[in-house]
């Protein structure tokens, strides 16, 4: 369905040393990283697309986070959504939302929501139900 998103960002060198750890965390591959320009962008195993990626904003104006936006990876595992979360806390990020199951979305739905250093609204999501 997606191409790419792109996530805009002020401080690219913090963003960066944010979204590595994360990003490595939910087993998502850098693709590329160019602090020339500045940008970076991930995708999953096995492919090239959808691609993540951060960057300044394109017209060269300041970064401001959205209100109601939210960028949300998918996460193989209910362990993985902690330890995203908690990965994204220890790197700056601030927390919208702890771990848990959000059954208002569906049964299985267990997620966690944290801000970037720079206010994006990210999230960790594992749609499976526990394992047996």
């Amino acid at each position: 369905m997606f191409s790419h998103v792109f996530m805009g960002v002020s401080d690219f060198e913090r963003a960066l040393a944010f979204y590595q750890p994360v990003l490595a965390c939910l087993g998502l591959a850098q693709r590329f990283v160019d602090a020339e320009r500045p940008w970076a962008g991930w995708h999953g195993a096995g492919g090239q697309r959808p691609l993540f990626v951060i960057s300044t904003p394109h017209d060269g104006q300041p970064h401001a986070a959205g209100n109601g936006q939210m960028v949300a990876f998918a996460a193989a595992s209910r362990r993985l959504v902690d330890q995203a979360h908690a990965t994204a806390l220890a790197q700056g990020g601030r927390c919208e939302g702890p771990p848990g199951l959000r059954p208002q979305y569906h049964a299985h739905y267990y997620g966690a929501y944290v801000r970037d250093p720079e206010g994006n609204k990210i999230a960790f999501a594992c749609h499976e139900p526990v394992a047996e």
